[in-house]
């Protein structure tokens, strides 16, 4: 059950860069973003009343959606207005890489021979993707660049923080509180920033797609993977997520393959192998403690 959620999770994740680059054009990254947490949120919450599991109010859900929404969600929107909805997802697929660095920060120690290993990899399999891809390399290109791996740390805070404080919460009402939680802190800014068009069809189906299906949906799921498999098990969803998006945006959109799309997907790739695989003693310690949660 776990392979069928964590590939509809991709699945979906993966269309999300496809309908958020045909929205953002029209919309903006703030209006298309507050637009879809908050389709996202009401279709939760309704969810939630029918099957009378309503999520407590929590304070904490402002900063759940903000990390796991509201910011990334944003940033990989800004940066769409220049990159394909393809290398989008490809970069992506660096949030583990990222939750290392965040776990390791956490425990405060630093990361092993071979998470060094896997992080130094997924630098070069990030500079091949972006250094010999189809796009043209100027400053524009490199700031999206940017603000995507920023979207990529955005999700490794906050897949760490959801396991810390959300671990035995019902999945569905944390992802109600968390798609609500994003429209709250996106309020204001949409307010100042509104769309400068009105949408068409084509765009308001994308924008119902990404707030029903992709993220209503699409984190119900995941937070049912983080409640089964744990926060660094779910966040290996994004193995197959830049396939998914690499996949829809070429049959969709008719975007282009670079040279040098194989060869860096193949090092991130590799990366996050390599910073997954957790030594036997960790790991024991690691599940021990998450079997202790789970029974108190």
């Amino acid at each position: 059950m776990s392979v069928v959620l964590m590939i509809f999770v991709a699945a979906v994740w993966g269309a999300s860069f496809l309908f958020m680059r045909q929205a953002v054009p029209v919309l903006g990254p703030v209006g298309m973003i507050e637009a879809r947490v908050v389709l996202a949120g009401l279709a939760l919450a309704l969810a939630c009343a029918v099957l009378r599991r309503p999520p407590r109010p929590s304070r904490k859900f402002l900063l759940l959606g903000a990390l796991t929404a509201a910011v990334p969600f944003t940033l990989i929107g800004a940066a769409e207005l220049r990159l394909t909805a393809s290398l989008a997802a490809l970069l992506n697929a660096t949030t583990p890489l990222f939750s290392v660095l965040v776990t390791a920060a956490r425990e405060r120690r630093a990361p092993s021979v071979r998470e060094g290993a896997g992080i130094v990899l997924g630098i070069a399999g990030v500079a091949v993707l972006v250094g010999l891809g189809p796009q043209r390399v100027d400053a524009g290109f490199l700031l999206a660049v940017a603000a995507s791996l920023l979207a990529s740390l955005a999700y490794a805070l906050g897949g760490v923080y959801a396991e810390a404080q959300f671990r035995n919460t019902d999945p569905l009402g944390t992802a109600a509180g968390q798609q609500l939680g994003a429209a709250l802190c996106l309020a204001p800014p949409a307010v100042c920033f509104p769309p400068r068009h009105a949408p068409g069809l084509g765009v308001a189906a994308s924008v119902v797609a990404l707030g029903l299906v992709c993220t209503a949906l699409g984190f119900a799921a995941f937070f049912r993977l983080v409640e089964r498999i744990g926060a660094t098990g779910a966040l290996s969803v994004t193995f197959l997520v830049p396939f998914f998006g690499l996949l829809w945006g070429t049959v969709f959109r008719g975007e282009p393959i670079g040279r040098g799309t194989p060869a860096g997907l193949a090092l991130v790739l590799a990366a996050v192998v390599a910073v997954s695989r957790r030594p036997a003693a960790r790991a024991a310690i690691s599940d021990g403690r998450r079997t202790a949660r789970t029974r108190h």
